[in-house]
């Protein structure tokens, strides 16, 4: 790993032991903020990456003997696509109820809806979240991001893996596999999980009945003596960002991250600060190449305010990091779905477990310590440059691949814009590129509307009829039911 000089890693005190009264009252604040309750007599086992992660669903699944909930953004018709829908076919026509979920933009360009015909016939149950609809413009930005697989009722993954032959590499042409972390529950948190899937089956719906018809687990008995917190996050509830912002408030010690898409909204970032200069050991570790090509330079943009305030980022060396955990004071930590981007906390279903457990945290620190040895950090030069400490490794082949979360880049442009104009913040060096491409890209849009106006006025003149006509016809159907409703006696 590099490392620089003027980032030497502080000397940290053993974690302060909270007062039983203090707990108690973080308990209720966190399970407020979250909207999930604490759930005891779990056991949680980390898997890492594909390597782990996939044999253990493919063994849950062919034990299958009631149920099988299986949601996941991304499931392409590769290899590994088609390992899985063979497994769920199998279990389906041995009379298992096998109900799945996947995301349309998710499926873009991967092949799932014919992937999935062998299970249809088989029996199996299929709903894709979210097809775009005239009626509904915008509807297309809200996602299921959720990655989650339940077994009877008894044992539980959830993970920020999606079902492709990205996660597994390439051996023989020198790919290495994305690095990933998912989690096997087993016990009464599992009928959480159960029951986020229940919500976005009854959100997937369509014309069908919203009802999950399989029994959903409802008393599990104990397992373990882990705590955890099942965060079934919904557009627009924002739980899981509370959360995150409590832990980076309420941190004493250590809080470090990991994140495959970070953009750092201003709130959150100035919480990671003020627990940096307070004396916490903040880390960031993300990417040093994404499946989204742009990704790397827009997040960079945003690094100057963390390592000002004392926060070290290091950028992974290896092919896609795609991780979405955190780790805090040895006590705490958090894996799942959820990016540390606006997209993710507010506008997407996500899925993530937080544990509260010395044991597994100090594991999931460890792991932590294992990945900074393959990362370079990031430091400020002697002249305040954002800059690698040392020459990165060169990264392994096949990072690159579809940009699916333009949303993203555009939340970073829409920052970096609105601190040109506002003077809200002072720009760095490492946004003078971003800046450079969005004043040519406004430039070639000026010339375009002085020399082609119609390619201008005519988009916009039929996303203004789209909106018009949305408008109306949900008008005209709320109007409907309204006046269906029958009047009951009064003043």
């Amino acid at each position: 790993m590099a490392t620089s000089s003027a980032s030497q890693s502080r000397v940290i005190a053993p974690a302060r032991r909270a007062s039983p009264e203090l707990r108690r009252l973080a308990e209720q604040v966190f399970t407020r903020a979250a909207g999930a309750p604490l759930i005891g007599g779990n056991s949680v086992r980390i898997l890492r990456d594909a390597g782990e992660n996939y044999p253990a669903w493919l063994a849950a699944i062919a034990a299958a003997r009631r149920s099988v909930l299986f949601e996941n953004y991304i499931i392409t018709d590769d290899a590994v696509g088609r390992e899985f829908v063979d497994a769920l076919a199998e279990r389906a026509r041995a009379g298992v109820a096998v109900r799945l979920i996947y995301d349309w933009m998710g499926a873009l360009g991967v092949g799932t809806r014919s992937l999935m015909q062998p299970l249809l016939d088989a029996g199996g149950v299929v709903r894709c979240f979210n097809t775009p609809h005239i009626d509904s413009p915008f509807g297309w930005l809200t996602r299921d991001h959720r990655k989650m697989l339940s077994i009877d009722g008894t044992v539980g993954y959830v993970s920020g893996l999606c079902v492709s032959s990205k996660w597994q590499g390439n051996p023989q042409r020198g790919i290495a596999p994305w690095r990933d972390t998912g989690i096997e529950i087993r016990g009464p948190a599992v009928a959480d999980i159960e029951r986020s899937f229940a919500q976005t089956w009854a959100a997937a719906a369509g014309d069908d009945i919203d009802e999950l018809d399989v029994d959903l687990t409802t008393d599990m008995p104990p397992a373990g003596d882990v705590l955890v917190r099942v965060l079934a996050s919904q557009p627009t509830t924002a739980g899981l960002y509370r959360l995150d912002q409590m832990i980076a408030a309420m941190a004493s010690d250590t809080l470090w991250l990991t994140d495959a898409y970070f953009v750092g909204v201003a709130p959150y970032v100035q919480a990671l600060r003020a627990a940096a200069m307070d004396g916490v050991d903040v880390r960031l570790l993300v990417p040093g190449t994404s499946d989204m090509p742009l990704l790397s330079r827009l997040s960079r943009s945003g690094y100057r305010p963390l390592l000002e305030a004392g926060i070290r980022v290091f950028e992974w060396n290896g092919a896609m990091l795609h991780a979405k955990t955190a780790v805090a004071d040895g006590r705490w930590a958090r894996v799942g779905s959820t990016n540390l981007n606006i997209a993710s906390w507010i506008s997407n279903y996500e899925l993530d477990v937080a544990i509260e457990d010395e044991g597994f945290a100090r594991n999931m620190k460890g792991m932590y310590e294992e990945d900074l040895a393959n990362t370079t950090e990031i430091v400020l030069s002697a002249k305040r440059r954002v800059r690698p400490s040392a020459v990165p490794r060169r990264p392994a082949a096949g990072s690159s691949g579809r940009a699916s979360r333009a949303a993203v880049g555009a939340l970073r442009i829409g920052n970096t814009v609105g601190a040109v104009f506002s003077s809200r913040r002072t720009l760095g060096p490492a946004e003078s590129g971003l800046m450079f491409s969005i004043a040519l890209g406004f430039l070639l849009l000026a010339v375009i509307a002085v020399v082609v106006p119609l390619a201008i006025t005519l988009p916009l003149a039929a996303l203004a009829l789209w909106i018009a006509v949305t408008l109306l016809i949900r008008a005209l159907r709320t109007r409907k039911r309204g006046s269906g409703t029958p009047r009951t006696g009064g003043n």
